[in-house]
């Protein structure tokens, strides 16, 4: 299980106040690629699961990962999550053709067929992000800039076994820098597939 404190910028310009605000605390960015894929009749999202390829810097590092059972309240997320690496020019071929998911040879592609059945596969599409990951008291902090056709979504991320501790200590930090703020009320990927930013 996934437990991520999830808070949403309003504007670019607060994001850049986070940004610079804990600019000490960079550790890296990130250039991610997310593209998603269901069953050709829905047999993934129909029981709310979602299969998920990202891939990091360009071909640098690829990804797949199975989401289920998401809930989000509060800012706070709550997902089963499931990842495995992935050669890079596999998901590629993936992504151009989503049947050969099913040739695909994988703990993550097992547990698919096990558990939602051997169909077929259609791609949904996708979107960018840009990632910068910050450590800051302790925390992991993961300031997105997600782009989609649609707009432009802002938010921080923090996986946390304690998410209250961790969402306090980040709500304290953004009142006490006049940075506004509200809690995500979708997952990134919820707000892909409906089309809009709220």
């Amino acid at each position: 299980m996934e437990v991520e404190v999830k808070l949403r910028l309003p504007d670019a310009v607060s994001h850049g106040q986070v940004s610079t605000l804990l600019s000490s605390f960079h550790i890296k960015t990130h250039r991610q690629e997310n593209f998603f894929f269901d069953g050709l009749s829905g047999e993934l999202s129909s029981r709310l699961a979602v299969l998920r390829i990202r891939f990091y810097d360009g071909d640098a590092r690829c990804v797949i990962c199975l989401k289920a059972r998401a809930v989000l309240v509060d800012g706070v997320s709550r997902v089963e999550e499931d990842e495995e690496e992935l050669e890079p020019s596999v998901g590629r071929a993936c992504v151009e053709d989503p049947q050969k998911l099913k040739e695909v040879e994988s703990r993550i592609m097992g547990r698919v067929k096990d558990e939602y059945g051997e169909y077929g596969f259609v791609g949904l599409g996708g979107f960018r992000n840009v990632r910068s990951v910050f450590e800051w008291n302790g925390l992991k902090l993961e300031l997105d800039e997600t782009s989609f056709e649609f707009g432009t979504l802002y938010e921080i991320e923090c996986e946390s076994n304690d998410p209250d501790a961790a969402k306090k200590m980040l709500e304290d930090l953004l009142k006490e820098n006049e940075i506004a703020y509200s809690y995500s009320e979708a997952s990134k990927f919820a707000i892909f597939r409906s089309g809009k930013l709220s």
